[in-house]
């Protein structure tokens, strides 16, 4: 027959809740920062987008033979040389690639810190 606890510090519904301040601390730290790695892997997900529309536009434009306009906002269209656009989406995927970099370098910093607080974290939780 199991023995009832009478303990008012024991939680049975929360384990994390017997940790210690600091590693409860260490534990939303580490959710925090799993949102932001999550928010830096939206973003390049959304300059890997912007640099594939690049490379499409370049693509036909270089095929195209003749007149070229663009798209300004939603409401103009302006005629531009094919070189302008050429030059504007070499400019854009060249930023968008330092952008990237930056990206993957605070990816590589947040996973390495995460690891490092998740297993601060798990030797707590393990006793």
């Amino acid at each position: 027959m199991a023995e009832e606890c009478n303990d008012p510090t024991h939680n049975h519904a929360n384990p994390l809740a017997n940790l210690d301040e600091e590693t409860q601390q260490k534990i939303q730290e580490l959710q925090m920062m799993e949102q932001t790695f999550q928010q830096l892997l939206m973003q390049k997900n959304a300059f890997s987008m912007e640099s594939n529309e690049a490379d499409l536009i370049i693509k036909e434009v270089e095929k195209t033979e003749g007149e070229v306009s663009r798209i300004i906002g939603n409401q103009v269209l302006i005629k531009t040389t094919k070189e302008a656009i050429l030059e504007d989406m070499e400019k854009k995927k060249k930023l968008i690639e330092i952008r990237m970099k930056t990206i993957d370098g605070q990816e590589k910093e947040f996973s390495e810190k995460m690891e490092s607080i998740r297993e601060e974290v798990m030797k707590k939780i393990q006793g």
